[in-house]
């Protein structure tokens, strides 16, 4: 039975896959607490589609991937924020353009250039054939990323719940504007290779979501997402051996049912407190002689 169960952790393709979702989780996570709170559900969506052209220019022209990814998901972050501010149209329309044209501009490359890169991979994630240096880029990534948003979480946090208040108190609020959607860009460049382009919306959405169900502080929000992201890629990864599918929508399947369990208990208790204070309402007050 325990050498049943410790199976997958005797391959390495294996064992890089639960390497790449420790690494990946803590930034997903901590982002996607911003995102949640900010309402950047789409922004996130946007930049994730958005990075396909670049991974194909970067291709073609005999670049790293990571850097024409990370140049796209700038420029779309870019070109979402001065289309918003310069015209009537509201960021989340501007953003469903952006993103579509930008994803439709990469498809409409890919197909036209002859190339032996697998689109499955980019848009679905190869966390089985992790390589070596995937796992160090993705590593630095993180690493960078996690640590700029504990440093700053608190300056973010304000910034995210009232950028007018932000600059009054001092605070470099276009600085931090970019410095969030640079780690986004960054973020999703370091998910491509454990969830892919169209699943990473899912891992910068789902744990910060998960968890303002869950707690009431911020603080303990930023730490029970990075918990519940890396528990749900630990535990997805390791179900997919078993199961005979593919990692990341499994881990994602994971995080959506957790989503439904945090909602329905938030449900129950609201019900609950709901209940009590119709009860101690409705009871008479005793007056005592």
């Amino acid at each position: 039975m325990i050498e049943t169960l410790l199976f997958p952790f005797q391959f390495p393709f294996m064992q890089n896959a639960f390497l790449i979702s420790l690494i990946v989780s803590v930034p997903a996570a901590l982002l996607s607490c911003f995102l949640v709170m900010k309402g950047w559900a789409l922004m996130g969506d946007a930049v994730s589609h958005a990075v396909l052209p670049g991974i194909v220019v970067a291709y073609i022209l005999g670049l790293p991937l990571i850097i024409g990814a990370f140049a796209a998901g700038m420029i779309c972050a870019v070109a979402t924020g001065y289309l918003s501010g310069n015209s009537r149209v509201k960021q989340d329309t501007v953003m469903g353009v952006v993103f579509s044209g930008m994803f439709g501009l990469g498809i409409v490359l890919y197909v036209s250039v002859e190339t032996n890169a697998h689109l499955d991979h980019i848009l679905f994630g190869n966390m089985l054939g992790v390589e070596p240096h995937e796992l160090w880029t993705s590593g630095v990534i993180s690493l960078l990323v996690a640590g700029a948003i504990l440093l700053k979480w608190k300056d973010l946090l304000l910034h995210s719940f009232d950028p007018a208040q932000a600059q009054a108190s001092g605070l470099a609020v276009n600085l931090l504007h970019y410095g969030l959607l640079t780690a986004l860009s960054l973020t999703v460049v370091a998910t491509l290779s454990a969830t892919g382009l169209i699943l990473a919306i899912g891992l910068l959405i789902a744990p910060g979501a998960i968890a303002f169900l869950l707690v009431r502080r911020f603080s303990a929000m930023l730490w029970v997402s990075v918990v519940v992201c890396m528990g749900s890629m630990l535990l997805g990864t390791y179900l997919s051996f078993f199961l005979d599918s593919a990692p990341a929508p499994t881990i994602i399947l994971i995080l959506t049912a957790l989503f439904l369990l945090a909602f329905l208990r938030r449900q129950v208790l609201t019900r609950r407190a709901s209940a009590k204070v119709r009860k101690e309402r409705d009871t008479p007050l005793q007056t005592h002689p």
